[in-house]
This record gives C-alpha cells, sequence and structure tokens, in this order.
C-alpha cells in the first residue's frame, strides 16, 4: 500500500453498529459486562479505548510497526520506555535533543540510578566506548532538536543489535512520512503526536511504536498501570490530523526548502542549520534514510548577539513566537530559553546550541509570505 493511501485509511473501520466512516469518540470510564469477567473486549477505559485502539492500530500501520501505544505526551511515551529499566542500568543518549527528554532523563532517572552518556551520534563510531556490561539502551533523535545533526540509523542499530541493547528513535521531527525507523532496524519508534501527526497545534499526545510482542507486553503493562493514557477526544483528533499528514508534509517540506535557501542567501544571517544542503555533514545519511528533508530549521545571524537574536523573534507576524512545532502554522523559538532551558548552559555551549540560536518550525503558508514575514524581521 502506497503511503498516502496508508495516511488515509490507518486504523479506519467504519462503526458496525451505525456505519459512520470516522471511529466515533468513546467518551466513556467504564464498559458494562454480561458476566464477571465476560466482555466485549473492554473493561476500564484506562487499559482500553475504542477509540483509542484504533489509533494505535494506526501509529502501527504508518510506522511500518505490529503494535502501537498512545500516550499523554511524548515526554510519557519516553518516561514508560525509561521504566523498562532498573537502578544501576546505562542510556547512551543524543548529545542534541530535545530539552524535555533531557530533563526527564537528568532530573528524574538518574534519580531511580539511571545513568546516562551522552554522545555526538553524528559519528556512530562514539557510541561503542560507552558500551558495557551495564548498557541497555541507545536513545537517538534523527533530525535532531535543534541543530538539525543526522543520526545513521541502520548503522546504530547495528551497534545496539551487536550487542544486544535496545534502540529507541525519536521520530517526531521527520514524522513517518519521511522516515521509518524500525525499516532501519530500530525497536521502538517514539513520537510526540502533538506535532506533525496531530498537525494542528490542538492536542498533547505521544506515542510508540514496536514490532516484538513481548516488548509491546511490557510497555502496555507499564501504559495500564501507569496511566498515562490520552482521552478519546484526544485520539480522535490525532487520528483525523494523520489523515492529512502525506499532504501536510509535503508543503512542510516545499517551504522548509524555499525558507532555507532564503535563509542562506540572506546578507545578515549567519549559519543555517538544515540537513537538505548538500553541504551538511549529514546530508548523504539524510539522503538515504528519509524520503525529503521535512520543515525544521535553525539559523543564527552575523551580528551574532542575544539582544539581535531576541528582537528578531519578536519581531515576526507569521512566524508565532511560541514552543513546540509541526503544526499547519509556522512558529518561531528561542531555544536556549525556551524548548531547551533546562538544559545547563554549559552543556548547550558544549553541544553546539547557542544563546543566539533562532529555531523555525515552518508551516504550510504561502512561502513567499512567510520569506516576505522573515526579511522584515531581520531587517
Amino acid at each position: 500500500m502506497k503511503i498516502a493511501t496508508k495516511m488515509i485509511h490507518a486504523g479506519s473501520h467504519p462503526d458496525p453498529s451505525t456505519g459512520a466512516i470516522m471511529t466515533p469518540i468513546y467518551q466513556t470510564s467504564t464498559y458494562v459486562q454480561e458476566a464477571p469477567g465476560k466482555h466485549k473486549g473492554y473493561e476500564y477505559a484506562r487499559s482500553q479505548n475504542p477509540t483509542r485502539a484504533a489509533l494505535e492500530e494506526a501509529f502501527a500501520v504508518i510506522e511500518n510497526g505490529k503494535y502501537g501505544l498512545a500516550f499523554g505526551s511524548g515526554v510519557a511515551a519516553t518516561d514508560s520506555v525509561m521504566k523498562l529499566l532498573a537502578p544501576g542500568d546505562e542510556v547512551i543518549a543524543a548529545s542534541d535533543m530535545y530539552g524535555g527528554t533531557y530533563r526527564l532523563f537528568s532530573k528524574v532517572w538518574e534519580k531511580f540510578g539511571i545513568r546516562f552518556h551522552y554522545v555526538d551520534m553524528g559519528n556512530p563510531a562514539n557510541i561503542t566506548p560507552l558500551i558495557n556490561a551495564n548498557t541497555k539502551l541507545i536513545w537517538a533523535e534523527t533530525p535532531t532538536n535543534p541543530l538539525m545533526n543526522i543520526v545513521d540509523i541502520a548503522a546504530v542499530s547495528a551497534i545496539a543489535k551487536a550487542n544486544k541493547l535496545m534502540l529507541c528513535v525519536d521520530n517526531t521531527f521527520a514524522s513517518p512520512y519521511l522516515q521509518n525507523p524500525l525499516d532501519l532496524g530500530a525497536d521502538i519508534v517514539m513520537h510526540s503526536a502533538t506535532k506533525y501527526l496531530s498537525g494542528h497545534s490542538d492536542v498533547i499526545q505521544g506515542c510508540l511504536v514496536m514490532n516484538d510482542p513481548e516488548l509491546r507486553e511490557k510497555l502496555y503493562f507499564i501504559q495500564k498501570s501507569c496511566g498515562a493514557v490520552p482521552g478519546p477526544m484526544d485520539c480522535f483528533l490525532v487520528l483525523r490530523g494523520i489523515k492529512t499528514l502525506h499532504v501536510r508534509m509535503k508543503q512542510h517540506c516545499e517551504n522548509g526548502r524555499i525558507i532555507a535557501h532564503f535563509l542562506r542567501n540572506h546578507p545578515k544571517v549567519g549559519k543555517v542549520y538544515w540537513h537538505g544542503f548538500e553541504d551538511h555533514p549529514g546530508y548523504a545519511v539524510a539522503k538515504k534514510q528519509m524520503r525529503d528533508f521535512g520543515g525544521m530549521l535553525s539559523f543564527t545571524l552575523k551580528d551574532d548577539s542575544v539582544e539581535n537574536a531576541r528582537r528578531v523573534l519578536s519581531s515576526t507576524h507569521l512566524f508565532a513566537l511560541a514552543e513546540s512545532l509541526g503544526g499547519v502554522e509556522s512558529l518561531i523559538n528561542h531555544p536556549a530559553s525556551m524548548t531547551h532551558a533546562s538544559i545547563p548552559r554549559e552543556e548547550r555551549i558544549k553541544n553546539g546550541l547557542t544563546d543566539s540560536l533562532i529555531r523555525l518550525s515552518v508551516g504550510i503558508e504561502d512561502a513567499d509570505d512567510l520569506c516576505e514575514d522573515l526579511a522584515k524581521a531581520i531587517g
């Protein structure tokens, strides 16, 4: 089945009682049983909900996986993966990553005896020296947030499999339309479904997708036991969003390409971080494992002062100054004080995330209008 057809029909089955083409919103907390233990597959809505079940099927289909699980947020999904571990276990994670993930790892899970090693995964060889008998998980993002570095998923997967480690890939920036980590050897794919999967900035949700039935049962037990599940209305909204993912992503990619080249040619712009440039160090890998380059990019100004960056951040009109990404509208963001503020400044600087970096989530508006908006803000 081609990808566009998959997006439209994933998880969709006409309602058997009415023929409704859209999955109903089953706004219920419990289900009547015919007799103790005799029910229609649903007992209590924390454990199962028909709207959520349809969405979880859709997650699996669009990621070429067998099993999907929905969570109340992307961080909740990440947290559930961490609950597979035990005190004393170690995780190797990308040094350039979403600030909320770093905060979860460093401020929550380190207190429970999990040790984290952060490494530049642009060169997979950097991973091997950190592997020891306690290593259990490799956590990767690609493209990375916010520096748009690329991780070779197949190469990292080979290292994980050779050392009997789990590999989880945060695929939020790419979306399943552009990249499918399970096909490249990942064990788990994580999404903040808040972003491209929903696509309309109106819901908070996360998901995990995997192929291994035993791993699915472990994660389902965590989902059910810890209860970080989304409500049926949120599931309905993401189901609806997935149906237009392919058409939205085409426009995000086209606009992202136009904005990236516009910024690179602007006399007042310094460096543009976008993996679609042929001289980007990760370009060859991105071209190999992605179908296109997406709508995320970052840049600095030639007058690389925080004050100048803040002036630009506060001067756009179409690019809304806000956290998050992946919606139909364009957003502009200051990682150092917003999405990545939880990472200590010395760590941010060491990894290349300067105080003056500006991140863009390029929406699906007219690209000429977006370029004009940035041109006026930059001055």
